[in-house]
Formats: structure tokens, C-alpha cells, sequence
């Protein structure tokens, strides 16, 4: 864990919300001088804080507008298994997040589908295509009444 002084805090803070922000911007708002400022974002980047910089995009204009749960049960907990379901996981662009969790799955996927047949797709291609899955569940969101990429700081 890397320890984090409050100008960085108040750095992250501000790049979580806008990070097209203007180093000069950035250095006014958390004041510090416009070189310090961009020294300790770079530090940021280069300790693996700041892992990258990207644009989310709004689902519903691009046509990729249901997000899918699906809670997966697996037979065996081994890890080889489950190793080589989260490569076959990480190799499918639906899959958005893939959380290996504990309880009464094994893991959380969230998928982001145009429509059921590319879900159903999905499914047969991956999920009915892994041998050692016992079962999985789906919850189709109705409504995204929150999304945030923001940690708390």
C-alpha cells in the first residue's frame, strides 16, 4: 500500500471527477505550484496509483444499453479452474467487471449487451461452455440509479 499525503489526496480527488483538467487548473485548485503539481501526478502515475486515464462513454448513446449480473456457482473450487475461467472471462468484451467473490457464488460478472441475443450469445460462447460451472444466475437492471469510478480518498 502506498501512503498518501493530503495534496495527493486532494489531487486524486480532483482527477477522479475531470482528468482533462489543465495542470495549471489542477495546481490552482488544490494550491500548489503548477511544477510541484505536475511532478506529483506524474509520481502518481508512475507508483501505479493512477493506473490510466479513460473516457466513459454513456451506454444508451452507443447502443450497448443492458447490463446484465450474473452471479456464477462453480463445481469445483480449484484454483487452475478458476484460473482458466477468468482468462476465458478477461478474453470476452462483454464482461465489464469480474469480481471473484466469497458467499454463495464464486464470482460476479457485470455485462454490458445491446440486447438479449447478444447476451444469449454471450452465454452460450462462455458461460454454458464452461465445464465447471454448477450454475449461474441473471439480474437484468431495470435503471442505473448510480455509477461512479470514484474511490473515496
Amino acid at each position: 500500500m502506498i501512503e498518501l499525503d493530503e495534496i495527493d489526496k486532494r489531487i486524486l480527488r480532483v482527477l477522479q471527477k475531470d482528468n482533462k483538467i489543465t495542470n495549471a487548473a489542477l495546481a490552482d485548485m488544490i494550491s500548489l505550484s503548477a511544477p510541484a503539481c505536475l511532478k506529483r501526478v506524474k509520481a502518481l502515475y508512475d507508483k501505479g496509483v493512477i493506473e490510466k486515464s479513460v473516457a466513459i462513454l454513456n451506454p444508451h448513446l452507443i447502443g450497448e444499453g443492458i447490463v446484465i449480473i450474473v452471479e456464477v456457482e462453480m463445481e469445483r473450487d480449484r484454483r487452475d479452474m478458476n484460473e482458466l475461467f477468468i482468462k476465458r472471462i478477461q478474453a470476452s468484451p462483454e464482461v465489464t467487471q469480474c469480481y471473484q467473490v466469497t458467499g454463495e457464488v464464486d464470482f460476479v460478472l457485470i455485462v454490458n449487451v445491446a440486447n438479449m441475443k447478444m447476451f444469449k450469445d454471450f452465454s452460450n460462447r462462455v458461460l454454458y461452455g464452461e465445464s465447471n460451472m454448477r450454475k449461474f444466475r441473471t439480474l437484468i437492471s431495470m435503471t442505473r440509479n448510480k455509477f461512479s469510478t470514484e474511490i473515496a480518498l
